[in-house]
């Protein structure tokens, strides 16, 4: 094992806090065992161990919560590849502690200036599911871990990138949820010979326990550590992306990699049971999440107990409502025609909850009245003097759109799917246009002492799951009175369209057949994808967190 592995696997391990096991035999849980972390000074939850451990480490080196969290994000770059990398785009919630506010960062890259919709539409795109070249859009993540540490951190980019170099050149155990998922995209991953070349090594992904090492991508890392992030927008690595994507007839130009910029935005929120809900705004379905909740707010959903069928339709029913919103009227935030502020006035959400029926399922839901007037890491960190840090990273689909530029070590992601070619949208395809986004980092405020203090990192990664995810979490916590853990192993269901939704086990067979009365169709959710979360808790002193079961990660703090 590389010394690097070891001095920060060792490191983190020997600071990790956690509470006892709850004894409640009521538990709601599929996966019953971890507990809740509980720690003084600093916290880091990611869906991989290494990843966690190097944001520990960085916060024990005297980095704050903004370099540990971008460390961190690096490294999942090289454990996870078919989650994310500098091929894909990233948000990020922020809380500054001596500002006393939240910031919000949009690093989601454009559509290439070639990107028309009459060109998408004569090469057969396929909104949703598009993968190959003609998916591929300008990837942004870099540009923003940049801009997060420029602007916020202790520590350079070129500093953060190294403990990922180190494992991308000497090589890690590769984790057993990981390695079954890098599997399942074998085929996806023959049909470019550079993405088998790297991804692939003696033919098949590795497995659970292998070594696997990607010295490509720990040389693009080192050239991007010294020579800036001008190497990948518009530099040596950049015209070697954009000479690939020619030659596949492609749509992103150097100059477009060029003129890629983040954007910091302002957070959009709502208030739900005491608490004040925090998302990003659109281009992305953060707004979903909170028009969730406020359709929701007036029903008594703990008297209808958790996942009963009652409490269950319910929410299914508020989520059909808020999705149909977001294909309607969610786009880039520069060709909006309902700005997310009205979604979530209280005369749309009346209307909006007008539709819901209590006691059937709906097979089609329209959006509301318009008037002018998966696949991905999320992580999340917290630092001794109070920063947290919630952020989102991903390739869209596994592996994104399948291509790896030769000796670069990456897969350039398919966020293009994003688009529609349905004319006149607010997310219809078009040259410089950012694509609809599934990303959504949340955090959670309430009031005190008259000012909004910070509560709630928290994040659940999963393509569609997202927003109706974020949800069902918030509402284990803040309803039920779930602890972070609780919260984050309870069953979800997920719905997919129509009345299609699948239900997690140990969900019984009573709610089931009380949901199928009602008009709901439910699918084997054997083979379902229901999202890993993560999730910490700032406490009058110190931090509690927890990390989903359904992913490799772990939470940890010192």
């Amino acid at each position: 094992m590389p010394r690097s592995v070891s001095m920060i696997t060792a490191a983190a391990l020997s600071v990790i806090l956690a509470a006892p096991a709850p004894m409640s035999a009521q538990r709601p849980s599929t996966m019953a065992g971890r507990s809740t972390v509980y720690a003084p000074s600093g916290m880091v939850a990611t869906s991989q161990p290494l990843a966690s451990a190097t944001g520990l480490e960085v916060l024990r080196r005297g980095g704050n919560a903004i370099d540990a969290a971008v460390a961190a994000a690096a490294v999942l770059s090289v454990t996870e590849p078919h989650m994310t990398g500098i091929g894909g785009d990233m948000f990020a919630i922020v809380w500054l502690a001596r500002e006393q506010k939240l910031v919000a960062l949009n690093a989601s890259g454009r559509a290439g200036s070639l990107m028309t919709r009459e060109a998408l539409a004569a090469r057969g795109f396929r909104s949703g599911t598009q993968q190959g070249v003609t998916s591929v859009t300008v990837p942004g993540a870099l540009a923003g871990w940049d801009m997060l540490v420029r602007t916020y951190g202790k520590r350079t980019l070129a500093l953060a990138l190294q403990p990922a170099i180190g494992y991308a050149r000497d090589g890690f155990p590769v984790t057993p949820v990981i390695a079954s998922q890098w599997a399942a995209e074998t085929r996806l991953l023959q049909q470019d010979s550079a993405a088998a070349a790297t991804f692939l090594p003696g033919g098949r992904a590795p497995g659970a326990g292998e070594w696997f090492r990607n010295p490509d991508y720990a040389r693009t890392l080192a050239t991007i550590a010294a020579g800036g992030i001008g190497t990948f927008y518009g530099g040596e690595i950049g015209r070697r992306i954009v000479a690939r994507l020619a030659a596949l007839n492609g749509f992103v130009t150097i100059d477009d990699l060029r003129r890629n910029a983040p954007t910091w935005v302002t957070p959009i929120s709502a208030p739900f049971r005491g608490y004040r809900i925090w998302e990003l705004p659109p281009n992305n379905q953060g707004v979903a999440t909170l028009e969730m909740l406020r359709i929701l707010e007036p029903y008594d959903l703990k008297a209808m107990g958790h996942n009963s069928a009652a409490y269950l339709h319910h929410l299914i029913e508020a989520k059909k409502l808020a999705y149909a919103d977001l294909e309607r009227f969610v786009g880039d935030a520069d060709h909006l025609d309902m700005p997310a502020e009205r979604m979530l006035s209280d005369e749309f959400i009346a209307e909006r909850r007008s539709h819901l029926d209590a006691a059937r399922a709906q097979a089609r839901v329209d959006p509301g009245p318009l008037r002018t007037a998966s696949e991905t890491i999320y992580l999340t960190t917290a630092d001794a003097d109070g920063n947290m840090v919630s952020l989102i990273n991903s390739n869209y689909d596994a592996f994104g759109s399948g291509i790896v530029v030769p000796g670069t070590g990456f897969a350039l992601h398919n966020r293009g799917a994003g688009f529609t070619l349905t004319p006149g949208m607010p997310n219809t395809a078009a040259p410089g246009k950012r694509p609809f986004h599934t990303l959504i980092p949340g955090f959670v405020t309430r009031t005190q002492d008259g000012r909004e203090q910070p509560y709630l990192s928290f994040g659940l990664m999963g393509g569609s799951m997202q927003a109706q995810g974020h949800a069902q979490f918030l509402i284990n916590h803040i309803v039920f009175g779930m602890d972070l853990q609780e919260a984050i192993d309870a069953p979800r269901f997920r719905h997919f369209d129509g009345q299609r939704v699948a239900i997690e086990a140990p969900v019984g067979d009573g709610v089931r057949a009380t949901l199928t009365a009602m008009g709901h169709l439910l699918i084997d959710d054997r083979a379902v994808a229901f999202g890993g979360a993560q999730a910490i808790m700032r406490l009058p002193k110190g931090y509690a967190a927890g990390s989903d079961p359904r992913k490799d990660g772990m939470a940890v703090g010192y």
